[in-house]
């Protein structure tokens, strides 16, 4: 039988041998000096080998008792290779080794902040409970249980994105064929809902007023072009600020902001300037124009503007709970769409496009020559503006 220090006196040789130890154990010495314990044992009448690990990391005394369990399940007829290669893949059918295949899998389409904030969520909600669990066998009670503490604590719109990840988790897990069913699709409806609150937004009625107060209101010049800018072109506040000079084609009337920058991250977006814009942004030149971005704040030349600048000349302007930047979006929406142009090219307008990188890069110029119109028309719109509205001229005859 062996012992540790006969183990250890054990030297490499030219050739791999074995030393045995008891009731089919023996440990296998390879040319490189590795060794490893191995168990030969027959089943069905054929000869088959086990290992149990490599020396030293696993001892003496830890691979008899490995000898042992696989002995034991001898006795009762079972294959020990068989029964190893189960568990194996057990503990790989674990909740949380199937949520990160399916993260690894999405993060590549993900900015770093939302990578970051998904998995913290997982890792505080789900995974207490859910990560060691075999995903196969976790029911609609076992996640039900799981999403109502996070309902508890009044975190509705977190336990609902919850439920939609592990969806998609258990999702992988069937195509992966690791689970046959999906226990939170069975939740759909079951959970609290918070009401929706909408982002407040002024109608087009609204907006002679508020340009009017806007051209005489005392403020930066650069906050207030950057407000008129976003109406203009309804970009998400974070597509404006970090805009470079770089991204301005004067020439060409387009403005070309990365993909990067772009909420999905799919492709660039193209934004069509109209003659107003191009008026804006050479304003912007004689402040900025020597600087590496179009909107740097005025008391941080090296920064953009900060992120809540536009917000806060709404607030001093009165429209505190009137009027969001993001509102504007939804302001051109509708009106675009009550005037019957190209409800695709709205969308593709508000970059609500395609999430897919191949296709988005194939689509970034799709509908451009719709848009451009589209965009001039509503430049004309809101530059006719005064107490009494000019309406802008229906499309719906040209669709």
């Amino acid at each position: 039988m062996l012992t540790t220090s006969k183990i250890n006196s054990l030297k490499a040789k030219e050739k791999p041998y074995k030393v045995s130890d008891a009731h089919g154990l023996h440990i296998y010495v390879r040319p490189s000096g590795t060794k490893t314990w191995r168990q030969k044992y027959r089943i069905n009448g054929k000869e088959k080998l086990l290992t149990h690990g490599k020396y030293p990391f696993t001892s003496l005394a830890e691979a008899r008792k490995l000898r042992d369990v696989a002995l034991a399940l001898l006795e009762k007829g079972n294959d020990p290779a068989k029964a190893k290669r189960q568990a194996k893949a057990q503990l790989s059918n674990t909740f949380g080794n199937v949520a990160k295949e399916w993260f690894d899998k999405e993060e590549i389409n993900w900015k770093p902040i939302h990578s970051n904030k998904v998995w913290r969520q997982m890792e505080r909600d789900l995974f207490p409970i859910l990560k060691d669990q075999p995903i196969d066998q976790i029911s609609p009670t076992d996640l039900l249980e799981v999403l109502k503490k996070v309902e508890a604590r009044g975190a509705l719109d977190v336990a609902a994105r919850l439920r939609q990840r592990c969806e998609v988790i258990f999702k992988h897990a069937i195509l992966t064929e690791r689970a046959q069913t999906n226990p939170a699709t069975q939740l759909v409806g079951v959970l609290k809902t918070k009401k929706v609150k909408h982002l407040n937004a002024l109608e087009a009625k609204e907006l002679p007023a508020f340009f009017s107060k806007l051209e005489g209101f005392d403020s930066h010049a650069i906050v207030k072009a950057a407000t008129k800018i976003v109406a203009h072109t309804f970009v998400r506040s974070q597509e404006l600020r970090f805009t470079t000079w770089a991204e301005i084609d004067f020439e060409n009337h387009l403005w070309t902001i990365p993909a990067e920058r772009m909420k999905t991250q799919a492709a660039d977006h193209l934004i069509p300037l109209s003659d107003q814009v191009i008026e804006l942004f050479t304003i912007l030149q004689q402040h900025n124009g020597s600087r590496e971005y179009v909107f740097a704040s005025p008391q941080r030349p090296k920064q953009p503007i900060s992120t809540n600048a536009m917000i806060q000349l709404l607030y001093r302007m009165g429209y505190k709970n009137k009027a969001t930047v993001h509102g504007f979006r939804t302001t051109a929406s509708t009106f675009l769409n009550e005037s019957g142009y190209n409800a695709d090219a709205i969308e593709r307008q508000l970059s609500h496009g395609e999430r897919d990188k191949v296709r988005a890069a194939y689509n970034r110029s799709e509908y451009l020559a719709e848009r451009t119109r589209m965009l001039n028309d509503w430049s004309r719109y809101l530059a006719s503006m005064n107490e009494n509205v000019i309406p802008l001229k229906t499309n719906k005859s040209e669709n």
